[in-house]
Order: structure tokens, then C-alpha cells, then sequence
């Protein structure tokens, strides 16, 4: 059975094609008018081995939030789509992850409740035309419309280019594992036998 799925999204605001294979090789194709966001994307398709394809339009002349949020949105409801009942997956994941004199953790339960922890101070940058703390609005976008509980700590660290970036970065580490179908694990990961 195909683990994957497509979402569109049209607001007022935005206009987004998004698809996921959970069960790919890291491909991306993306574009979503930012590109400090493509590169966040892509590196998150590429460490997750999730493959994602996202065709945006935003009011990018207002800023890159409603972009970055509703992609969100897609990407956790694609996840949610492509997992079904998520029989036969591990379910957790987490993955510490350093970049420089950055180091971050991230973990994760895919058992059907949206919480998201937030413990990274992200200084109100702008990378290129992202401003840094659209990450924290991305991830509890995805957290939420992908029904899964998400914590990201940021240990340390100064560059927020870093900071960012090791975040989409074990936060794919712990997807990939989370989502890896468990040889030994028949029917729902749970004893209550549903997610």
C-alpha cells in the first residue's frame, strides 16, 4: 500500500499543491517564493527520505507568514493522509543534532494528539526573505494539522541561520524514524488499538 498523499489549500491568502511519499528517497521539488524556506524544505524531504513536492503561492508582498504557515498546514495533513492508521509504524522518533555551535533535539509521537514544546529562542531575523521565527509557526502548523506531539529544544547556540536549519534538521531525523514501518509490530502501535 502507496504511503502517500496530495493536499491543496486556496485562501485568500494562498494557493498550495503539496504532496508527500513517506515512504521515498528525499527527492524535493519545491517552490514557494522563499527561498531560505525551499532550502529548509528541501533539506527536510532529504533527512527525512520523506519525498515532497510543493508549488506555493502567497501574498508574499505582505510577508512570508501566510506561505509558511499554510504549508504547514498541507504537510501535516499530507502526513496524516499518507500514515492511515498507522499500523505497523514505530510511531516515536527524536534525534539530537549538532550544526557548529548549534545543538538541538527534537522528538516526537505520531500517536494522534497535537502538542508542540517550543524551547528555541529565535532571534527576529531575516534570512533572506524568511524571518527566522516562521520556523516555530511552520512546525506548529505541521504539529497540529498532523495530529502528533512535537518538542524542539535548542540547547545552544548563536547564528540563527544554524538554529534554524539543525531544527528542520532533527525534526526530519525523528520523522524518518517515527515513520519507518517496525518488522515486529503488527496493527497499531497502541494499546488502546487506534491513534
Amino acid at each position: 500500500m502507496s504511503r502517500s498523499a496530495s493536499i491543496r489549500r486556496e485562501t485568500g491568502e494562498t494557493r498550495i499543491n503539496l504532496s508527500v511519499n513517506v515512504d521515498g528517497t528525499g527527492r524535493a521539488q519545491v517552490e514557494t517564493g522563499i527561498g531560505f524556506f525551499d532550502h529548509m524544505l528541501t533539506l527536510l524531504a532529504k533527512h527525512s527520505l520523506i519525498d515532497l513536492t510543493v508549488e506555493a503561492a502567497g501574498d508574499l508582498h505582505v510577508d512570508a507568514h501566510h506561505t509558511v504557515e499554510d504549508a504547514g498546514i498541507c504537510y501535516g495533513l499530507a502526513l496524516a493522509q499518507a500514515l492511515g492508521d498507522k499500523s505497523g509504524i514505530r510511531r516515536y522518533g527524536s534525534a539530537t543534532l549538532p550544526m557548529d555551535e548549534v545543538l538541538v533535539t527534537a522528538a516526537l509521537d505520531l500517536g494522534g494528539r497535537s502538542y508542540c514544546v517550543w524551547r528555541a529562542n529565535i532571534a527576529g531575523e531575516l534570512l533572506g526573505t524568511f524571518n527566522a521565527p516562521l520556523a516555530e509557526e511552520f512546525w506548529r502548523a505541521v504539529s497540529s494539522q498532523g495530529a502528533f506531539n512535537l518538542h524542539v529544544i535548542c540547547h545552544h547556540g548563536r547564528n540563527t541561520h544554524h538554529i534554524v536549519e539543525a531544527i528542520f534538521k532533527a525534526t526530519a531525523r525523528a520523522l524518518r524514524q517515527a515513520v519507518e514501518t517496525d518488522p515486529r509490530m503488527s496493527g497499531v502501535p497502541s494499546t488502546k488499538g487506534v491513534l
